[in-house]
């Protein structure tokens, strides 16, 4: 069973219904024991990342995630792939998760439309990342957003090309992956991914 964190964040209801689309079992939490008790996590979200993380202490959930993320397999969404990087200086400078090395800033290339929206091929960068397994290449997912992750080439799993490279997915290389676009509106593409996020429950 897949926790999938409801922390007020916005789109979790798409994310549940991509993998009921799937059959694979999840539940909408906040609860510490159901998500310790999970097979593995999702963390989704829309927003601003100070608003988040002072969401996630509030629900008491960031040391319980930090420590799960480190024995299941744990897949950030969007925003919440921002979270787990290291701090972030949307609007102020605010700690994150610090589960893979990194920050978030702006996006700050001239004369391109902000926020990132729409639809843009993933280049990859770590061809053996379990979440690519059977993707036909030439594989185009849905991106919204403004900040981006900045991180190791050792933890940037793909890419698109948008001004600049902008992080599309990153790996710990152990459970903790991230997604900077939606899987849940990315079409087949998007359905594979988190179909192969599934099959990493031990």
């Amino acid at each position: 069973m897949i926790a999938i964190i409801d922390y007020g964040a916005g789109n979790i209801f798409s994310v549940k219904n991509a993998l009921d689309m799937l059959g694979v079992e999840s539940v909408l939490t906040k609860d510490r024991k159901v998500i310790e008790d999970s097979d593995a996590i999702i963390l989704p979200g829309v927003g601003a990342f100070p608003w988040a993380m002072s969401e996630l202490k509030k629900s008491g959930l960031v040391e319980t995630i930090k420590h799960e993320a480190t024995k299941k397999p744990f897949l950030g969404i969007c925003l919440g792939m921002q979270l787990l990087l290291d701090k972030s200086y949307e609007f102020e400078e605010c700690d994150g998760l610090g589960l893979i090395p990194g920050k978030v800033d702006k996006i700050d290339e001239p004369g391109l439309i902000i926020p990132h929206m729409g639809w843009n091929k993933l280049e990859y960068n770590i061809k053996n990342c379990p979440l690519f397994e059977g993707l036909p290449g030439n594989d185009y997912v849905y991106f919204v957003h403004s900040f981006k992750a900045y991180c190791d080439d050792k933890n940037l799993a793909a890419y698109c090309e948008y001004g600049d490279k902008v992080p599309a997915m990153i790996w710990d290389r152990k459970f903790v992956f991230g997604a900077q676009f939606h899987p849940e509106k990315s079409g087949k593409i998007g359905l594979k991914i988190l179909q192969n996020f599934s099959k990493l429950i031990l």
